[in-house]
Parts: structure tokens; sequence; C-alpha cells
């Protein structure tokens, strides 16, 4: 009898608690559930597909859509590693993005805590060329960037090194690139970070510089992660940039090789091993966001919250 009594009442306070969170949402909060839902199955549906074509043959590709492979082609990601390169284009896009990604956080930080603490004349207008540049598209500016890089490598000592076909020339663009939107966020969350501690540590002898890296720094650090992540997705699947600044094949990035097999496949029919190839450009990101996701929340919340 008591065991019935207990069942009974677990099931009431569960219908009770879902007659709950259908009242707090509402025909609003219904549709946006759905709608995230329905956005949730158009960006899974095509990630697993293509995991799952990557393992696959070209017959078994081209025949029911969703089947499982009679056998596991692991051999299309050796041909994509070896035969297309996409090793060497993955170890080219790591080492782009990463050291473009630091130079633009710190850059980047460094401008959006001067913006949003210091009052100078000026500093409006700066900020708002910033963030002028989020409504620039990049597209319209390949001609002339072309130009500028070239004439960059036309510099005394530096200008191989920074000029067409050069990774260092590449990641210059790239910083400048992210800048706009990374002096845009940071400068709104580095505003609602206390000032009593950095006062504090001034009126102790401590520098600018030292109240920048050693107190601000830290305590904006979910903001930084952040802003770090949206610039290594944004970074590392950047096309036309490369494209434009890039003619030597063995310094291509990853999505210049991803490119080339996809028109190769068209006259190769390799399409195995352009699925291999996609599946190891989205796998390195998915595991970032995956692993820093609770991070990239707190940073994007936080700012409102305080």
């Amino acid at each position: 009898m008591t065991t019935t009594t207990t069942s009974w009442t677990a099931a009431n306070s569960r219908k009770l608690a879902r007659r709950e969170r259908k009242r707090r949402l509402g025909p609003l909060g219904v549709l946006t559930h759905l709608a995230l839902v329905i956005w949730t199955l158009l960006v899974m549906v095509p990630i697993l597909w293509t995991f799952l074509a990557s393992v696959k043959s070209e017959d078994e590709i081209f025949g029911d859509a969703w089947s499982l492979p009679a056998t596991l082609r692991w051999d299309n990601f050796a041909r994509a590693w070896e035969q297309a390169s996409i090793g060497q284009y993955m170890l080219n896009s790591v080492i782009v993005v990463s050291i473009s990604t630091f130079g633009t956080m710190l850059v980047g930080s460094m401008a959006a805590y001067v913006l949003a603490r210091y009052p100078f004349r000026g500093n409006r207008a700066i900020y708002l060329l910033f963030v002028s540049g989020l409504a620039f598209p990049v597209y319209l500016a390949l001609t002339p960037l072309f130009f500028v890089v070239q004439n960059m490598g036309r510099l005394p000592l530096i200008g191989p090194f920074i000029g067409l076909n050069t990774h260092a020339g590449l990641i210059l663009v790239y910083i400048a690139y992210s800048m706009p939107f990374t002096v845009f966020f940071l400068s709104a969350f580095f505003r609602t970070l206390p000032t009593a501690v950095g006062e504090a540590a001034m009126v102790d002898g401590a520098s600018h510089t030292r109240v920048f890296f050693q107190i601000m720094l830290p305590m904006a650090k979910p903001g930084i992660i952040s802003i770090t992540i949206f610039n290594i997705l944004g970074q590392w699947n950047q096309y036309q940039l490369p494209l434009v600044l890039l003619q030597d094949r063995t310094k291509w990035v990853l999505p210049m090789g991803i490119a080339d097999i996809s028109t190769a496949a068209g006259y190769d029919q390799d399409w195995s091993a352009l699925f291999a190839a996609l599946t190891l450009a989205i796998l390195p990101m998915l595991i970032v966001y995956t692993i820093f996701q609770r991070q990239i929340q707190s940073g994007l919340t936080s700012g409102a919250l305080k």
C-alpha cells in the first residue's frame, strides 16, 4: 500500500512539474523550443551524414544515404591525409590560426581595455572606427588587400616575410580582420568589471601595464575565452583571404586543401577522401567547442549579469 501511494505521489508530482513548465513557457516559449529543435536538426544532420560518408565507399555514398557501410573504410582518411596533403594543410592551419589568434587577443584586449577604461579625446571616434569594421564585408576589400600585402612584400628586410605567399602576411591580415569584433565584444565586457581593485593596485604602486595583465585580464577570463573560441572558429574556416594571398600550394591552409579535393573529385570521383577531409576539418573545432562550452556560455552571459 505504501509503495502504491509513493508511486502515485511521484506521478502526480511529475505531472504538476510538466504543467508548471508549460505554463511558464507559454506559446512563445514553445515556439522558441521548436525553432531550436529544428535548427539543431538542420545543423546536426549534415554533420552526421558527413561523418558516416567518410567511412563509406563511393558506391555506398551514392546509394542509400543513411545505410551503414559494409566495411569501415579507414583508408579514406589515409588517402586524404597523405595523397591529398591534408596533413600538411592542417599543420599550416594550426600554425596560422594559433599565432593569429594569440596576436588578435593580445592587441584586441589591450585596445578594448584602453577604450573602455580610459577617457581621452577621440576615444569614441576610435571605438566607432573599430565597430564600423563589423559592417564592412571582407569581399569588398579582397582586391585592394591583395595590393596592400603585395606592397608590404617590397619593404626592406622584413618584406619577404610578410608579403604574398607568406604565412606571416596572412596572419597579419587575420589579426586585422578579427579586430573589430574582438574590440567591440571585449570593450563592453571590460566596462562591467569593478574599478576598485585596479585603483587599489595603482595606489600601491602598480603600473598601468601590471594592472592590466595581472588584475584586469584574469578578471575578464570568461570573456577572453569566449571571444578566443569565436576567433579560432572564424579563422579556421576562412577561405577567401588565404585563397587571394597564398598561391604557393605548399603553404595552403585546410579550407583550400578541401576545396582542391572537391575540384579534383569532379574528375577523379574521389568523394570518399573529400568527406574524410571534411571530417578531419570539423573534428578539431567540434572538440574545442565541446571542451570550452561552459566557459563560452559564462562569458556571453556574465557581462549581462554584472
